[in-house]
């Protein structure tokens, strides 16, 4: 059966990383001229700025780029930081604060190491007076300012980027949901259709009328149970044949009245054993997983007394039921295997997202292993 995938858009972004980071570098780079440009173009800085040697003009440049790389670099990596820390969705202010603190922090610490950069390889520039002039503390100043807008300016894009991508995700999310939702309902029309089938067949509602009345004429009281039991899978399959879940509690009850119709039907013929621990009756199964199974068994091999088809339902661990039965084909078997039961109980357990069961099977043996559910996957959703 081809398994049903769904492929999640989630590593999609806005911008890739590569070219983000680029687009970051290149865009502080570009911006720290046109910003300090703009604050003062009648300053000392850009008055004889293209009067420089080319060599002069290559080191600055290089500087600034890696002094705006580093500025970009950082600030991406706070936001990150922050992103798993304290995402925006938690608290708002408290984001909002801590990234513009850390940036003008890093801004800051960067200015610094470019100063002493610019020393190192200038000292003659390096030499000041023990009091700086105006236009030194103006283009000091004009340097803090640049970098901020720089810097600020770099964290709205980075934030757009994030709430964009997150908007990306959770509207491919809920496309995701709305699909899957789909399927699930179909799944559980198709569990409801095999259902009505099974309750409208004739020769089901032949055999069991037939068996009671004969048991009315010989044994009133068992006449009586039988049509309990009659009345009761009848019940289970009206009230629950439209639930996807179930516990496997309200599941062994369905059983326990289904089996009883089946041995005073089939006689001998076939042996029952049933051995759940409590723990794992609280846990979920879809619907009719186990009737299902046990219907299937019964159809597909024979029911003789001397050699009785043995179906038992056991825990091999907490939270997993096992279904066997013996292996005993019918000579001239009137009902080919068509697979429906077993490929509507695999395409539910991949529709709800769980473990899909599995099925083991040898010359002796026919077993499904069915790993239960911790909890209801219809109401924790509703």
């Amino acid at each position: 059966m081809e398994k049903i995938k769904y492929i999640s858009d989630k590593t999609k972004r806005l911008l890739p990383t590569r070219f983000k980071r680029m687009f970051l570098v290149i865009f502080a780079f570009v911006l720290h001229y046109l910003v300090s440009y703009i604050l003062d173009p009648y300053s000392e800085f850009w008055q004889d700025y293209f009067g420089r040697s080319f060599s002069e003009l290559l080191t600055e440049w290089g500087i600034s780029f890696l002094f705006c790389f580093l500025i970009s670099e950082s600030s991406i990596l706070i936001h990150r930081r922050l992103n798993l820390r304290v995402p925006w969705p938690q608290n708002k202010s408290k984001r909002l604060f801590l990234e513009i603190t850390l940036n003008f922090s890093a801004v800051m610490i960067l200015i610094l190491m470019n100063m002493v950069c610019f020393a190192i390889l200038d000292p003659q520039s390096a030499k000041v007076e023990s009091v700086p002039s105006i236009e030194e503390i103006k283009g000091m100043l004009q340097w803090i300012v640049v970098s901020l807008v720089i810097s600020f300016m770099i964290i709205s894009i980075n934030t757009m980027s994030y709430l964009i991508n997150n908007w990306i995700e959770t509207a491919t999310e809920m496309s995701e949901h709305k699909i899957k939702a789909a399927e699930l309902r179909q799944a559980s029309v198709e569990a409801e259709l095999n259902a009505l089938k099974m309750q409208l067949d004739p020769h089901f509602i032949f055999n069991n009328l037939s068996v009671l009345s004969e048991l009315i004429l010989e044994d009133q009281q068992l006449g009586f149970e039988y049509s309990e039991n009659f009345a009761k899978v009848y019940r289970f399959l009206l009230v629950n044949s439209k639930k996807n879940m179930i516990t496997l509690d309200e599941e062994i009850k369905f059983l326990n009245a289904y089996i009883f119709l089946i041995e005073h039907r089939v006689g001998s013929g076939v042996n029952f054993t049933i051995n759940i621990n409590d723990h794992s009756r609280g846990m979920y199964i879809p619907s009719l997983t186990l009737q299902l199974l046990i219907e299937n068994a019964i159809k597909h091999n024979t029911t003789r007394k001397k050699r009785p088809l043995m179906i038992t339902i056991s825990n091999d661990e907490v939270g997993r039921v096992v279904i066997e039965n013996t292996l005993s084909p019918m000579d001239n078997p009137e009902i080919v295997s068509t697979g429906i039961g077993l490929n509507n109980i695999i395409s539910r357990f991949q529709l709800l997202g769980e473990k899909v069961p599995e099925v083991i099977k040898d010359q002796h043996i026919f077993k499904v292993c069915i790993q239960l559910v911790a909890y209801d996957r219809e109401n924790s959703n509703s």
